[in-house]
């Protein structure tokens, strides 16, 4: 086992763990959690042997093999499923020895190094190698590729399939989901799932821990407490300590009650009863776990734009790519205030370059791409990193977007994402991929955007800040896109799914959960691709732009209105009815938390309340199982106009 005696750790002068005990036994799992800079990292170091403790000792079995991810890789002209095979460690001291012994001509020694070799899976290791690389979404082919042929992320990727290629008994990961798209996301969740020896993993993305992971150990205050569980377990049972704190707990209620009128809000604007009731479930999700952050130190929101037109953005039939290679085509969008939509597709198939072609910083070969005059466009990509400016403290590049501003006010609002004291005033060059991710994000917000294109907005960020993310984006009355492989970050802020596939955009018509379970099928049906999904004329994107074509589709949309005209009526005094309950049940819930209503006097007062509490929660719930059916309904009666 993994054992931490009494251990100290120090870098520098920051103090890290000051005498941790713990102890991680064979086959766990642990998913190691905690804010930036608590020595995550540091630990992983240690583990390693490349740091040393100031007091106490970590041990581990002597034959132990420690498999980890690289963080660099040489651009060599090793050939890539050569590069994996090295991840074997005792593979290769095998094909070692035996090239000696036949240079030797020892019969024997081949003999007995084929039966070890044979032992090992010797034989079958390329083929592991090469399901490794297909499964991090590499081609075919790819395997002879050289490592100087690959770009920085696939190199990264090359590195995580040379960890998993170790037959190790410890494997370490720090942020395995880190550039990794979605799909790829999703068979590595499985991998390790099904991996035998102990896993010790850092990773800010909550569904790939509660999938994972069976114990989490979170850093906090110089200590390491151990939690059976997933990060779900975690976050309920933080929640219950942080909830018996007075201060905490009103913080804690006006953060429920933000979230209900966010539910409530998104309620009245649903238009599919199957993403409805999937969104609802993910926002009631977050309204249970957001007791445990409420001592996160991020709270913001997105400002509102000055002006938000009612038509943000109009493609017709665009086509896009990159010189003469065409990666996108036959693109029709229009975007209008309040579309929130998430961007499913295979890592190349063009999620990238379709929010550049929205981000006005791709040039389009075909087609339209019309902008209103009050468009202000707030996009997030990772090059935004790069552009800060290393000299310049985090004031400073608010004050180039808005030189008139006072520093009082630009600190207070950079306190609100985790800038505060000297942090704010301090050159940007030192600051953390996480900080640079932030302060970016800052600057994009303090430009009050109303549409907002976010590409893998969640790399380097920690768990309170991916919260506070989707707190705020909830609230954003523009229009987004967002790319990511934050399942979390999706199911909470997307009404909306579009599948990126074979040079076009298709709706998605089923909800996220239902994402693996249809990637599972299509492989089984085409093992060598992921088919795109069947269309449907509702869910058609490219359609037929001519005059008599537009005229017809106006013509049928009247129609449709007037037949679905009385399910409408249905679903909107449904939606009153709701509010109505909703304002009863605040009502109720600031009477029973008032401390005078439980004296001995107001008995028979209480007994009233809670029982009518009773009946409108009932009431509630049966209004809202009738919107979710009438929606259906509606759903099913568009589907087949």
């Amino acid at each position: 086992m993994l054992q931490l005696q009494s251990l100290s750790l120090r870098r520098g002068l920051k103090l890290l763990f000051e005498e941790v005990s713990l102890q991680i036994h064979p086959g766990q799992k642990v998913g190691l959690t905690g804010a930036n800079g608590c020595g995550k990292s540091s630990l992983f170091a240690l583990i390693l042997d490349r740091i040393s403790a100031d007091a106490g000792d970590c041990l581990y079995p002597k034959d132990w093999v420690i498999a980890h991810v690289a963080q660099d890789t040489a651009a060599t002209k090793q050939i890539a499923i050569e590069f994996i095979l090295d991840g074997d460690r005792e593979l290769r001291k095998i094909e070692a020895a035996l090239e000696t012994a036949q240079a030797g001509d020892n019969g024997l020694l081949q003999a007995d190094l084929h039966t070890q070799y044979e032992t090992i899976g010797g034989y079958h290791a390329r083929s592991r190698a090469g399901q490794l690389l297909f499964g991090l979404g590499f081609k075919p082919g790819d395997e002879q590729r050289k490592m100087v042929e690959f770009s920085g992320g696939w190199r990264m990727r090359l590195n995580l399939a040379k960890a998993l290629m170790c037959r190790s008994d410890l494997l370490l990961l720090d942020e395995p989901t880190n550039h990794l798209d979605l799909e790829t996301v999703i068979w590595l969740e499985s991998w390790l799932k099904s991996y035998r020896g102990t896993l010790l993993m850092i990773s800010h993305d909550r569904d790939f821990l509660d999938s994972v992971c069976d114990h989490i150990a979170s850093i906090a205050g110089q200590h390491i407490t151990l939690y059976r569980g997933n990060y779900t377990d975690f976050e309920h049972i933080r929640a219950q300590r942080l909830a018996n704190q007075q201060a905490q707990y009103l913080k804690q209620q006006r953060q429920r009650n933000h979230i209900e009128a966010y539910i409530s809000r998104f309620r009245a604007q649903a238009t599919k009863a199957r993403q409805a009731q999937s969104r609802l479930k993910a926002l009631q999700r977050m309204e249970e776990i957001a007791p445990a952050h409420v001592d996160s130190p991020f709270h913001f929101s997105l400002l509102e734009a000055e002006k938000t037109p009612d038509t943000l953005l109009r493609l017709e039939q665009a086509k896009a790519g990159y010189g003469q290679t065409c990666i996108l085509q036959q693109l029709d969008m229009v975007l209008h205030p309040g579309d929130r939509i998430g961007l499913l597709g295979p890592n190349g198939a063009g999620k990238s370059t379709l929010i550049k072609v929205l981000a006005n910083t791709l040039t389009i070969s075909r087609g339209e791409r019309q902008f209103s005059k009050e468009t202000r466009i707030g996009y997030f990509a990772q090059h935004q990193l790069e552009q800060l400016q290393p000299e310049h403290a985090p004031v400073e590049h608010l004050h180039q977007l808005d030189p008139r501003a006072r520093e009082a006010d630009l600190r207070n609002f950079l306190g609100g994402f985790g800038f505060s004291n000297e942090m704010a005033i301090s050159p940007v060059a030192p600051f953390s991929g996480g900080e640079k991710s932030r302060l970016a994000l800052a600057l994009l917000v303090y430009q009050r955007p109303n549409l907002l294109l976010l590409d893998e907005p969640t790399n380097h960020l920690d768990l309170e800040m991916r919260q506070a993310l989707a707190l705020a984006l909830q609230d954003f009355s523009g229009a987004m896109i967002i790319v990511s492989h934050d399942r979390h970050l999706l199911r909470s802020c997307c009404d909306r799914l579009l599948m990126v596939h074979n040079k076009t955009v298709d709706e998605f018509p089923l909800s996220l959960d239902e994402y693996p379970k249809w990637l599972s099928e299509q492989y089984k049906q085409n093992p060598s691709t992921t088919a795109r999904p069947v269309k449907t004329e509702s869910a058609q994107l490219v359609t037929d732009n001519s005059a008599s074509a537009k005229k017809a589709r106006k013509r049928r949309a009247a129609e449709h209105r007037k037949k679905s005209q009385p399910l409408r009526k249905k679903i909107q005094h449904t939606e009153k009815q709701l509010d109505r309950l909703k304002q009863q049940q605040f009502q109720l819930e600031k009477t029973l938390a008032d401390s005078e209503i439980y004296s001995d006097k107001n008995r028979q007062q209480l007994q009233q309340i809670l029982q009518q509490k009773a009946e409108v929660d009932e009431q509630y719930a049966t209004a809202e199982n009738d919107w979710l059916i009438f929606s259906e309904e509606l759903e099913t009666y568009e589907s087949l106009m």
